[in-house]
C-alpha cells in the first residue's frame, strides 16, 4: 500500500533538543510501516549527526540525510526529494508533536481527500511550559473544518501565521514548489505558492504541534549583520508577494501581508540604522505598495498602516520614541 507518511526534520545545532522532537515523532500511533522520518542533518557542527545515526540504528523507518550547510529551505528541500510519504508533513528539530496525533490527521487527510490539513499549535518556553497561555488567540485565524479551494482557505481562514509546520501535504502538491533557499521568511514567501495550488483545504483545532520559543534560534537572532540581511529580506519577500497577487483573482491577503511586511520593515529601521532610513523609505515607495491595504489588520495595525500612508518618516519616529 506504500507509506502514509513522511515527516521531515531539517536539523542544525540543536543537540539538546533533538532528541524530543525526534522521541515525538516515535510516539504516534501509525505503526512504523506507515510512516517513515526523515532527519536531515544540515552539516551541524555539534552532535546532532551522530544522534540521528543513533535513532536511525535502531528504528528502520528512520532515514538520516547528512549534506553540507545550506540552510533550512535546502535542508527541507532535501527531504521532500528523498520522501515516499503519500503525504508530507515539516517538523523542526527544536519542536516537538504532541503525542498520537499523526493518526488522526492522516486519516483526515483520507476522508476528505484533502491537498492540505492546517493543524492547531502552541508555544511553548525551553522548560517545555506553554508560554504565553493569556495571550490573545490568533488573530482572524479560521480552524472551522469545511473544505475549501487554497485561495479561499488564504484569504479568509489562514490569518498572516505562515509556519510549513502547521501543515499536511499531498506529495503531489510540492512537485514546483520547494522553498525559496537562502532567505529569511521562507515559509511566508512559500505559504501562499502552496495553498494557490490547492483545490481541497481545510483545518483541524487539534493542538497537535508544540513551537519554542527560544532565546537565539535564527528568528530571533541580534546580530548588525543578520538584521540588514532581515530587511533586505523582507524587501525581497514584498517582490515576490506581488509576483503572486498578479496571478490571482483574489488580492487582499497578499495586499494585506505587504502591508504587514512594510510595518515590520519600518519597525525594524526605527530602532536600527536611522542613518539609513530615507534609503530604506525610497525602496518601499519604489516598490509601488502604498496605500497600504488594512485587510485583516488588528487595530493597533490599522493606526500604524494610516501612519505610513500619510508619513513613514512620522510613524518611524512614534515607533522609534516608544
Amino acid at each position: 500500500m506504500g507509506l502514509k507518511l513522511s515527516v521531515i526534520v531539517p536539523i542544525y545545532n540543536v543537540e539538546q533538543y533533538l532528541p524530543k522532537c525526534v522521541e515525538s515523532l516515535l510516539d504516534q500511533d501509525l505503526s512504523r510501516e506507515e510512516y517513515e522520518i526523515i532527519l536531515v542533518d544540515d552539516g551541524s557542527p555539534d552532535r546532532c549527526g551522530e544522534i540521528c545515526d543513533a535513532y536511525a540504528a535502531r528504528c528502520f523507518h528512520i532515514k538520516v540525510i547528512h549534506r553540507e550547510n545550506g540552510g533550512i529551505s535546502a535542508a527541507r528541500n532535501a527531504g521532500i526529494e528523498e520522501a515516499q510519504g503519500k503525504y508530507i508533513q515539516f517538523v523542526d528539530s527544536d519542536d516537538f508533536l504532541e503525542s498520537n496525533v499523526l493518526k488522526i490527521l492522516v486519516e483526515k487527510m483520507e476522508h476528505n481527500q484533502l491537498d492540505v490539513l492546517r493543524f492547531n499549535y502552541q508555544n511553548v518556553n525551553d522548560r517545555y511550559e506553554i508560554f504565553e497561555p493569556n495571550k490573545v488567540s490568533k488573530p482572524f485565524v479560521d480552524y472551522r473544518d469545511e473544505v475549501c479551494d487554497g485561495l479561499t482557505f488564504l484569504t479568509e481562514r489562514l490569518g498572516y501565521a505562515c509556519y510549513a509546520c502547521q501543515f499536511i501535504i499531498r506529495r503531489e502538491l510540492l512537485d514546483g514548489c520547494r522553498f525559496k533557499e537562502g532567505v529569511c521568511f521562507e515559509d511566508t514567501e512559500w505559504t501562499p505558492r502552496l495553498l494557490v495550488r490547492a483545490a481541497r483545504v481545510t483545518s483541524t483545532d487539534l493542538m497537535a504541534y508544540n513551537y519554542l520559543m527560544r532565546f537565539g534560534s535564527v528568528s530571533r537572532n541580534k546580530d548588525e549583520v543578520k538584521k540588514k540581511k532581515v530587511i533586505n529580506d523582507k524587501l525581497s519577500l514584498i517582490d515576490a508577494l506581488k509576483q503572486q497577487m498578479s496571478v490571482v483573482k483574489d488580492k487582499r491577503w497578499f495586499e494585506g501581508m505587504i502591508a504587514q511586511t512594510v510595518l515590520s520593515i519600518v519597525s525594524d529601521v526605527a530602532n536600527s540604522f536611522c542613518a539609513e532610513r530615507s534609503a530604506y523609505f525610497q525602496i518601499l515607495k519604489q516598490k509601488n505598495v502604498f496605500p497600504l491595504s488594512s485587510f485583516h489588520a488588528t487595530p493597533s495595525a490599522k493606526k500604524k498602516i494610516r501612519l505610513a500612508n500619510v508619513s513613514l518618516s512620522l510613524l518611524c519616529f512614534l515607533l522609534h520614541v516608544k
